[in-house]
């Protein structure tokens, strides 16, 4: 079985909206890069990929037991004439390079997804499609049809941020939603995340405890609130550069935008979230540095997932590569992608 394959991707489409009009949505003339994917082959109830880690040594993962499912490779930028990436230079825009998304794992109840950034997954009147089908649209032809991933037959049991990456969990049916829900309404599901943050927080790791509650002002946004709802979020720096940290997150409950949030008010909001930061590379002299930090998105990553077995679904540990804008940043500021 061949152990990836590349080639340009144009999800998007010439004259078409890249991703789907949320953060800094425009449109473009086509998207001219290329990703390196996974290949995905096998049986029902095995993860996808040749290489899956499991617990040190390579198998498919089986459905008995716990198991460690990660991707081996993280997605690359890549020229689709010559397949390679010449420069460490970062890929600024997230709408500039077509990222497909790629399955974790999948068995006859429940598939997990690498979300790539620029897929909503919210619903309403200006999303016309599901958000089940508009995630699915980024996999590879084959890899729906191998596992007969249907929008109409899958629900989705919990959601990202348009400009977040990471894993996504979809249930095939009720008793899965109902049993996978409710674990995270219970707290009962680990969840990690890797964000770059604007200056090295102090002490190096702790917890945010600030309250959240909606924006009085911008019914965009979410705000500390003296008010608000108990929100609390556990950070550990992983690396720090000259003008940025790489953290990792834990946050011990969901609100929405809660990482996001006590990030900004902790004074280290994530790079690339102008919602809640600015545009705080004008400020940096070092030109190589103030473009290296130049994102269009929140460089803000689900990186790991660690569910409990429930009476339909097995305990699962389940990771996702870094997407290459996020990859290739941490290059050029001299940091080193983590293992979790």
């Amino acid at each position: 079985m061949p152990r990836g394959r590349k080639g340009p991707l144009n999800p998007c489409g010439k004259d078409q909206e890249c991703g789907d009009g949320g953060i800094g949505g425009r449109r473009r003339q086509g998207c001219r890069r290329a990703v390196r994917g996974c290949a995905s082959d096998g049986p029902t109830g095995r993860a996808i990929g040749r290489d899956v880690s499991l617990h040190g040594a390579q198998h498919y993962a089986r459905t008995s037991s716990c198991q460690e499912v990660e991707k081996p490779d993280s997605f690359r930028c890549q020229s689709p004439a010559s397949g390679t990436n010449p420069s460490p230079r970062p890929c600024t825009s997230w709408h500039a390079v077509a990222v497909q998304a790629a399955v974790l794992y999948a068995d006859d109840r429940l598939v997990a997804v690498a979300k790539p950034p620029g897929v909503s997954l919210a619903t309403g009147k200006r999303q016309p499609a599901t958000a089940v089908a508009r995630l699915l649209a980024r996999l590879p032809e084959a890899e729906r049809l191998a596992w007969g991933l249907e929008s109409d037959a899958m629900r989705l049991v919990h959601r990202l941020d348009v400009g977040t990456s990471g894993v996504v969990l979809l249930a095939r049916d009720d008793d899965a939603h109902r049993d996978l829900v409710g674990a995270f309404a219970r707290r009962q599901v680990e969840k990690t995340y890797l964000a770059l943050v604007w200056g090295r927080p102090r002490p190096a790791h702790g917890e945010w405890a600030f309250p959240l509650g909606p924006d009085r002002r911008d019914r965009r946004r979410m705000a500390v609130r003296g008010d608000g709802r108990t929100a609390r979020t556990a950070y550990l720096v992983l690396a720090a550069a000259r003008h940025a940290s790489l953290l990792r997150l834990a946050p011990r409950t969901g609100r929405t935008h809660q990482i996001r949030v006590h990030a900004a008010h902790a004074g280290h909001p994530i790079v690339g979230d102008d919602l809640y930061g600015g545009p705080r590379q004008r400020g940096v002299r070092d030109r190589a540095l103030r473009r290296a930090l130049t994102a269009s998105r929140p460089l803000l990553h689900a990186a790991r997932l660690h569910l409990p077995a429930t009476r339909s679904t097995p305990e699962l540990v389940l990771t996702a590569p870094l997407p290459p804008d996020f990859a290739a940043t941490l290059a050029a500021l001299g940091l080193a992608a983590p293992e979790l």
